[in-house]
């Protein structure tokens, strides 16, 4: 059974018709509404696939629903996958990203970059039985990369053509109004097809260095996602994403992992381990990440790793390595 990102999941119940109750929808599938938007909580594929169904019987115009779903996608709610796509110094970039990377966000989709004569060809690869909510869900994630793809580049270039391997909707008007394009049913893929032109225009926050972290970030994700992660790795991981908005509590941690926080204490004690040595850990290792591999200032790598203060940072920064995040820069 394959996973799927909850923030697909979550975008699609906010679009839904406002007469529908949409936290039921979202604790119908384990889902609390009360929490923090986070990318890499999963869903089964099959569960997600049932709840597109049902609430396509819900809503006034399922038409749309997949185009509007689409559209409300936001580059930054993706994370560090989010900020490889746009940090990435053009299109092709973006979309060579989505092929590497996409397994940080679902384990039943991949994409390729076919080359053509005219640019290339983005293609949507998903497993399963063609029924309502796989075809919702594949027309969603083209509208997302399109969508995406219009917030990073620096000049709009429409596509050349949008293809869907299943059949066409009773109107092709809200299609071809949201991607701007000939839309195709009944084909061999489900693609976009995007000129030469758009592919190479840039991206409006292209960096070259900031593509090379996001991209090393990305790289030791989708290595841990290889893996059996242990306790420790998990909780790690939950750390350092929160770390920009503060250290995470022992019990928002356990929650996120499906335990109490007395439990994962328990646990790391049995391990030899304590949450706050993990903290610790996590801090020292993206401190150091990001004063090896970007230009940040030292007063943003401390509210990075979760310092409010740039001192309290320099200390602990001695604490870990013996010498001044300054020092250790300069030596790296």
């Amino acid at each position: 059974m394959g996973k799927i990102t909850s923030l697909f999941v979550r975008k699609v119940v906010h679009e839904v018709d406002r007469s529908v109750d949409k936290d039921a929808l979202l604790r119908s599938v384990g889902i609390d509404p009360d929490s923090p938007v986070d990318p890499k909580q999963m869903l089964d594929d099959v569960e997600y696939y049932a709840l597109l169904e049902r609430i396509a019987e819900l809503d006034p115009n399922t038409i749309s629903l997949p185009l509007r779903v689409g559209g409300a996608m936001r580059c930054d709610e993706y994370g560090a996958f989010g900020l490889a796509w746009k940090s990435a110094t053009h299109l092709r970039g973006s979309f060579e990203r989505a092929e590497r990377y996409a397994r940080v966000l679902t384990s039943v989709s991949t994409y390729v970059l076919e080359p053509s004569d005219d640019g290339g060809f983005m293609h949507l690869n998903r497993e399963g039985e063609r029924r309502l909510g796989l075809r919702l869900s594949n027309e969603a994630t083209i509208a997302s990369i399109w969508s995406i793809t219009r917030q990073v580049a620096t000049q709009e270039h429409p596509p050349l053509g949008i293809y869907f391997k299943h059949p066409a909707p009773e109107t092709l008007a809200h299609h071809e109004s949201y991607f701007g394009c000939p839309v195709h049913f009944d084909t061999d893929r489900d693609a976009l097809h995007i000129s030469t032109e758009a592919l190479e225009t840039p991206n409006q926050l292209g960096d070259v260095g900031l593509s090379r972290f996001f991209e090393s970030h990305l790289e030791e994700e989708v290595e841990k996602l290889s893996d059996d992660s242990s306790l420790e790795k998990r909780v790690q991981i939950r750390i350092a994403d929160t770390l920009s908005e503060g250290v995470p509590t022992i019990t928002s941690v356990a929650k996120h992992l499906g335990m109490s926080g007395r439990t994962l204490q328990r646990r790391l004690s049995d391990r030899g381990s304590s949450f706050q040595k993990l903290v610790d850990e996590s801090r020292r290792q993206l401190a150091e990440r990001l004063l090896q591999q970007t230009d940040y200032s030292l007063a943003e790598v401390a509210f990075m790793t979760g310092f409010s203060e740039q001192s309290a940072f320099t200390r602990a920064f001695k604490r870990w390595a013996g010498q001044t995040p300054r020092s250790y820069r300069l030596e790296s």
